[in-house]
């Protein structure tokens, strides 16, 4: 004797929102371990904040949310009357699968939140939260929901921002400026390249190629768009996922055509014509990325008609009642799930709460918070002056952020100077990060990006030498005569931890990673130098190198002490 589908499906509804406020208390009062640049327990303030801030490039994310909703809606409605039955109420055997599916997804997502958690990866969680989501669907409306829900869900990985495009576009911006430099030299026209500058010999216009122009914060919303018309047109994965792969080369054409077309409308009709199709190309961009994505499409339907998605089915309203099985093993699985919310709840609070590591690879100031401060001589050659921290810097990073800095300047040459600047993290890892984004919006150009070893000055164990990134930078100075005059400068920067020191973020993060998982929350040094280069970028390693040989001994903890 079946109950009623209406009974069956209240009863079902219950517990499906147990577990759905389950993990909202979760994440809202424990979802974020990151309190550096935004100060919220709340994985839900911290993503959605993301959308609005126009620094993070994701203010796409409220039209990623809006087209998953209408994703989930049009895959129920367009399932038929054979997979409902076949999913609500055939068999038992089926739907206890479906509940220890929707289990296995929701403890899935609690477990990947807590490691997400534990190293401070706000991104995991909210892979963990739609995990978690995927599996409430799945709960609440068996097999047509899960499958209804999982591409929704998973596009609206497209909302969440990465970091590794700061990365990508750098590269991209290179990659633009090269091809867009060589097109304008093939037709003819005589464009000069400096760095990531376009411009004319005679100044009559001239342009700085920015990140904008580059691609990068195009490139997650047009790969979006590409994998949703994939998706709508083409059945096999292979056949969406050839059409998100070519989603970046269309990107890079798209803005290849959009600078040469700044060029030539400089070249013909002056500076002022070329800034109105730079404020309009950006339309130009979306056109040609779609326009290849469904060339692409029609494509492979032609080459294969049988990757062609069919109209989507009529919807059907036609439903069976849940079997009473699946009933009582939905309350079962409320109940497990909101164990589990509660235990994860315990060990987040518990991981607030906990110390951080006193080891640290620098030697600490008196009140445990700061560096050492650096020295003021190095020997008869340099004196140190302290650079104050800017009241910024000091406001936009947690209290428990340490800092030393000074600038030293050469006694025999006044004009020769390098900064040396220590910022020490607290508790939360986004204290600290690599400083390509603060150059550029100070206003430098970054035209060159190196691996570089330095000498690690002493004896015995603490001998040797370590990594570091040194980017090459320009800015342009007014001058004599309306002349921009560029400055050169050299930057290089690395990371020091207990046990290792590193020379990229993505490295620091994954050595942080895996201290946290080791059990050891620690404090990273970020060490950073900054002298000009107009001796060339060897003289300038070297005075950095002249410095490191007095200042790393007093500020550095040796390695067999850590």
């Amino acid at each position: 004797m079946m109950p009623s589908p209406a009974k069956s499906q209240s009863r079902i509804a219950w517990p499906a929102a147990g577990c759905a406020l389950a993990g909202a208390v979760v994440w809202q009062f424990f979802g974020n371990a990151g309190r550096g640049y935004i100060d919220t327990a709340s994985l839900f303030y911290w993503w959605g904040y993301q959308w609005v801030d126009p620094q993070a490039e994701t203010q796409h994310g409220w039209l990623i949310l809006g087209l998953s909703a209408w994703l989930f809606w049009r895959n129920l409605r367009g399932m038929g009357a054979g997979d409902a039955r076949k999913a609500l109420g055939a068999d038992t055997g089926n739907a206890g699968r479906e509940a220890r599916l929707a289990l296995a997804a929701m403890l899935g997502g609690l477990a990947l939140h807590g490691l997400g958690f534990f190293v401070q990866q706000a991104r995991i969680s909210i892979g963990a939260l739609l995990l978690f989501a995927w599996g409430v669907l799945t709960l609440a409306g068996g097999r047509p929901w899960r499958r209804a829900a999982a591409f929704p869900l998973a596009f609206l990985l497209f909302a969440v921002p990465v970091s590794f495009l700061d990365t990508a576009g750098f590269w991209l911006r290179v990659w633009v400026i090269d091809a867009s430099h060589a097109l304008a030299q093939a037709t003819g026209l005589d464009v000069v390249r400096s760095g990531t500058q376009l411009f004319a010999p005679d100044g009559r216009y001239q342009y700085d190629v920015v990140a904008a122009c580059s691609g990068v914060r195009s490139l997650l919303a047009l790969m979006a768009l590409a994998l949703l018309a994939g998706y709508l047109r083409l059945r096999p994965w292979w056949a969406r996922a050839a059409v998100l792969a070519l989603s970046l080369p269309f990107t890079y054409v798209g803005n290849v055509v959009r600078v040469a077309a700044i060029i030539f409308a400089a070249e013909g009709l002056g500076q002022k014509a070329g800034v109105w199709v730079h404020e309009w190309a950006g339309f130009l961009v979306f056109a040609i990325v779609l326009g290849l994505t469904l060339a692409t499409i029609a494509a492979i339907k032609r080459i294969c008609p049988a990757a062609a998605l069919d109209d989507e089915a009529q919807p059907d309203s036609a439903g069976n009642a849940m079997p009473r099985e699946t009933v009582y093993g939905a309350g079962r699985v409320a109940a497990a799930v909101v164990i589990a919310a509660v235990v994860v709840a315990g060990g987040v609070r518990w991981l607030e709460t906990r110390p951080v590591a006193a080891r640290v690879g620098v030697r600490l100031a008196a009140d445990g918070v700061n560096p050492v401060e650096l020295p003021t001589f190095l020997g008869r050659d340099w004196i140190g002056r302290r650079a104050e921290v800017s009241a910024i810097e000091r406001q936009i990073l947690p209290p428990d952020t340490g800092y030393s800095r000074k600038v030293y300047v050469a006694l025999d040459r006044p004009d020769r100077r390098v900064l040396m600047s220590v910022v020490l993290s607290g508790r939360d890892r986004t204290s600290i990060h690599r400083p390509e984004l603060c150059l550029v919006g100070q206003g430098w150009t970054i035209e060159r990006v190196a691996a570089h070893r330095f000498r690690q000055p002493g004896g015995g164990a603490t001998a040797g030498d370590f990594p570091a990134t040194v980017l090459q930078v320009r800015r342009e100075v007014p001058g004599a005569g309306g002349r921009r005059n560029a400055v050169p400068e050299l930057v290089a920067y690395w990371f020091v931890g207990s046990e290792t020191v590193v020379a990229t973020q993505g490295r620091r993060l994954w050595a942080d990673a895996v201290a946290r998982l080791q059990g050891r929350a620690e404090r990273w040094a970020y060490i950073l130098m900054q002298t000009d280069a107009l001796d060339g970028a060897p003289a300038g390693l070297a005075r950095m190198q002249a410095v490191l040989n007095e200042t790393l001994p007093t500020l550095q903890v040796p390695t067999e002490k850590r």
